[in-house]
């Protein structure tokens, strides 16, 4: 298993998407993002994205040439369409908008529609924290998740994101997906032959299941049960409905090159805190991490990544050797 700086990653990245009928714009903030996922450990959303990613390219399912539009309709909002392009050049260009706006508003919502798939979603609230802001993110997927009492997939499993600043310290950073396993999980099971625990999925005839086969045939259950549901119905609506974007159901899988473009959306919210606290946030915020640090065996959300994101940057990052050849190839 060849082990690659970051930089060395990077490059092998813009060189597979510039192969594949993408800009170097496009490629160079699509390889930012993937990159970064591989460097806090998270190769789901890393590189191993890129075959499907190149191969969508290619057959037009994703415009690798489209330039976003970005609009600011009200002063506190702003709009990005993604114009059928990768989401991170989109999701780039509404937080440098979004960015200029809160200076004036203290508050800013961004949406993103005709857009793709989203990585990690606190990647990209965290720029806000790291200039001081608090900031929430959402995004919608293709459907995965059946309405509470349905077996019909409605909802994608539309993870939340969200970063805080912590002053002298690095930011906190969570994110989760709105049910109560990733996807992934279950369709490496079904590549594997595994079974899955109970309580994870149900299959097409919304019965339980523990056959990974028959749950990616049927609906991933919400985290919460109903209650979660219910959130996962608000992510859509604040990510599809609300930004004009596919809902989880209309939207064409991220695996694969067949179909439409998936044209999901993105949202976000970004607060200072300044107009908001009387001036004690920092203060408050302080007081709060000391109590949660206060006990053995806590630690505060993103912890974990920026440490793994350290050792990254000095000892690179280990790709699977079939991954490698396959990249290597597509960049010629």
């Amino acid at each position: 298993m060849p082990r690659l700086s970051l930089s060395d990653l990077h490059d092998l990245a813009t060189g597979v998407l510039s192969a594949s009928k993408t800009s170097a714009e496009n490629a160079a903030a699509v390889s930012r993002a993937l990159v970064k996922a591989d460097a806090d450990g998270i190769p789901s959303h890393g590189v191993s994205r890129l075959p499907a990613y190149a191969d969508q390219a290619k057959a037009g399912k994703v415009d690798g040439f489209a330039t976003p539009e970005v609009t600011t309709p009200k002063s506190a909002s702003v709009r990005v369409d993604a114009k059928s392009g990768f989401a991170y050049p989109a999701i780039e260009a509404g937080i440098a908008a979004a960015m200029e706006r809160i200076k004036e508003t203290g508050i800013v919502g961004l949406a993103i529609g005709n857009s793709h798939h989203a990585g990690v979603a606190g990647h990209h609230v965290e720029p806000f924290a790291e200039e001081g802001y608090l900031a929430l993110g959402f995004t919608n997927s293709p459907a995965g998740i059946a309405p509470w009492g349905g077996s019909r997939p409605i909802y994608g499993t539309n993870p939340i994101a969200f970063a805080c600043p912590l002053k002298g310290k690095p930011p906190i950073v969570a994110d989760l997906s709105t049910s109560k396993v990733a996807r992934g999980k279950i369709k490496l099971a079904a590549d594997n032959g595994e079974a899955i625990p109970e309580g994870w999925a149900v299959d097409a005839d919304g019965k339980p299941t523990t056959d990974a086969k028959a749950a990616m045939g049927g609906s991933l259950l919400p985290m919460g049960d109903a209650k979660g549901a219910a959130l996962v119905m608000m992510v859509e609506i604040l990510t599809a409905t609300l930004t004009g974007s596919n809902h989880g159901f209309e939207a064409s899988s991220f695996f694969d090159d067949k179909g439409p473009p998936p044209h999901i959306g993105q949202f976000f919210i970004a607060i200072d805190p300044v107009g908001f606290s009387g001036g004690v946030f920092d203060e408050r915020m302080e007081a709060l991490a000391e109590a949660i640090l206060s006990q053995e065996g806590t630690r505060m959300p993103g912890a974990r990544r920026f440490n793994i994101r350290e050792a990254s940057a000095r000892d690179g990052v280990d790709i699977p050797d079939n991954l490698f050849d396959d990249l290597k190839t597509r960049a010629g």
